[in-house]
């Protein structure tokens, strides 16, 4: 998948949230906890961690939207550190297992906010590549939801969220 379109489309609206918002801090490390809280907030509605609970999980809708709120925040991350020169979503990551596809995203996501080299950057984007594989999304479905949260993301800030 090209990622070059979302770049532009979460530059875009970075600068907007940042001027409506009026920030003139550095927020990468604010970012970038807020990269691993989505994360955490994908892996409750999956809930494939919940050994003690019978309860299911999400629809696919909400799995999708949470999923989403990440590749925002793992886009802006990017731009921050003038990594949006990836043109292409690298390639997956292979495992299968959610918990622990969840546990080395984590733990990739750490390391990129360590050491922001593309190698760690591109290493973040084969685990939500093989968290999208895993959930059973297609790059069409991560494309049409982002874009509809971006549209979200844009009414809230007039909306005054």
């Amino acid at each position: 998948m090209k990622l070059q379109e979302l770049f532009k489309m979460q530059e875009e609206l970075d600068r907007f949230i940042q001027s409506n918002q009026k920030i003139n801090e550095d927020v990468f490390r604010k970012k970038g906890l807020a990269l691993l809280v989505e994360l955490a907030e994908l892996a409750n509605e999956t809930r494939c961690f919940k050994f003690w609970s019978t309860k299911g999980a999400s629809e696919r809708s909400v799995i999708l939207e949470e999923y989403v709120d990440s590749i925002h925040f793992l886009l802006s991350l990017g731009i921050e550190k003038n990594l949006n020169t990836l043109e292409n979503w690298p390639d997956p990551i292979a495992e299968k297992e959610l918990t622990e596809l969840f546990l080395r995203t984590q733990k990739a996501i750490q390391e990129f906010l360590e050491n922001y080299s593309m190698s760690n950057y591109m290493e973040v984007w084969s685990c939500y590549g093989g968290l999208a594989r895993a959930l059973e999304f297609n790059y069409e479905d991560v494309l049409e939801a982002y874009m509809q949260k971006n549209k979200t993301n844009y009414d809230r800030q007039h909306e005054g969220y």
